[in-house]
């Protein structure tokens, strides 16, 4: 049988960087009685595959699953292969179109390859919501939706203020919570995960597992995370995220241009590190803070050699003038050249530095551009530069090595 640290030592744990818990005192009799019988909590977690790159903002509740597990509870993963067809509306002033049963298929192929990056998903429960939803009839849908009222749905947030502006609720959006919130039925959930958005539909399953004859689920939010703006809620759209499969350096160096004011939020929501130990480096220099921040987040994906050669790199690259050790290489092709030489801002395109000729010229233009051991910059844009295998070219922080194929 299991064994569970004391309660009070687990609350420490997972109440760190929670933003709201419904309740704490539901939580604890939870886990009292988890210990004193031996049977681990269920947790809930539930993402539509809704075809992102998992990032950083999507591993703030991730890590609080996979604190669950180190404490010893059971981690379900809810793959939204039935939810991601009605779309999510938290959180959102418009429609969120759904996707087809193929896009999610094939989005679903890569989505536990990136969440088993923070969870560990060989003891986690992988349930597809399609295994129930897709065996539901019409009275079975009848009800479901008759467990809640059309005001119910729209005193939320986020339909309220559509409802305000005159902006489109789509009948099929209203039937999203209570999907969710079924969910938590099938599986008995004892607490369920999300973002602060999604409390909604987090309460909504436990009223659910009421009126099924369960316990109700404990909802536990997590704060919504800042992205590199240290304004926007983190996401691709917005390019302001840093992917969880993105290279050591590159997520490192983003994590080098945050704004000051977010190295707090970053090191409480992405690290382990203790509220003392965080205080203590936010004391010292804000550059080496970042240095620090940038280095638990890489050893969270990389390991820690990932961290000791992106730091080590990072000193010879911005602190030496130096190249790093590791370079990505960017293969050209030999035919391309001409009496061993390359026109510049085909170079730049070539080699993926910039789009199209007019972002090349502006970037030589401005002196962004340079080559080789003795970092040449080219005299204008028409100019051609010879182009070697392992020729070394830059273009601000962006370093690739050329390879002729």
């Amino acid at each position: 049988m299991p064994e569970f640290a004391p309660v009070e030592d687990q609350l420490a744990t997972l109440l760190r960087g929670a933003a709201q818990v419904e309740t704490v005192p539901e939580l604890r009799q939870k886990l009292e009685r988890s210990r004193a019988t031996h049977t681990p909590l269920r947790v809930k977690y539930g993402i539509d595959p809704t075809g992102f790159d998992v990032h950083l903002g999507h591993t703030v509740p991730l890590r609080k699953l996979r604190q669950f597990q180190e404490l010893g509870h059971t981690a379900v993963l809810i793959i939204g292969t039935a939810t991601a067809q009605v779309g999510d509306p938290s959180g959102r002033d418009a429609s969120r179109a759904g996707l087809t049963e193929e896009q999610i298929e094939k989005n679903a192929e890569s989505y536990l390859v990136q969440i088993a990056k923070v969870v560990d998903v060989s003891t986690a429960e992988i349930r597809p919501n399609r295994a129930w939803f897709g065996n539901f009839g019409f009275n079975e849908m009848l009800k479901l939706l008759a467990q809640s009222t059309v005001q119910q749905i729209l005193a939320r947030e986020d339909f309220a203020n559509r409802v305000k502006s005159g902006t489109a609720i789509y009948l099929h959006e209203c039937l999203y919570p209570l999907m969710q919130g079924w969910d938590s039925v099938e599986i008995r959930a004892d607490v369920e995960l999300g973002g602060t958005e999604q409390l909604f539909n987090l309460m909504v399953g436990r009223d659910l597992q009421r009126n099924a004859g369960q316990p109700p689920q404990v909802p536990i939010t997590l704060p919504i995370l800042r992205g590199l703006d240290g304004e926007k809620k983190m996401g691709k759209s917005l390019g302001n995220y840093i992917g969880v499969g993105e290279p050591a350096m590159e997520q490192f160096g983003k994590t080098m241009r945050i704004p000051d004011a977010l190295m707090r939020e970053w090191f409480t929501l992405l690290t382990d590190l203790s509220e003392g130990e965080i205080a203590a480096i936010l004391v010292g220099k804000p550059n080496e803070a970042k240095k620090r921040l940038g280095a638990e987040i890489v050893k969270w994906f990389h390991g820690q050699a990932g961290a000791e050669t992106v730091l080590a790199d990072w000193k010879k690259q911005f602190e030496e003038q130096g190249d790093p050790d590791s370079i990505p290489e960017v293969a050209v092709a030999s035919t391309e050249l001409v009496d061993g030489q390359l026109g510049v801002l085909k170079l730049i395109v070539l080699a993926g530095l910039a789009k199209s000729n007019s972002e090349a010229r502006k970037k030589v233009e401005e002196g962004a551009f340079n080559f080789g051991p003795d970092r040449s910059k080219p005299a204008d844009f028409k100019a051609t530069i010879p182009v070697v295998d392992g020729l070394v070219i830059r273009l601000g922080r962006k370093i690739f090595r050329i390879v002729l194929k």
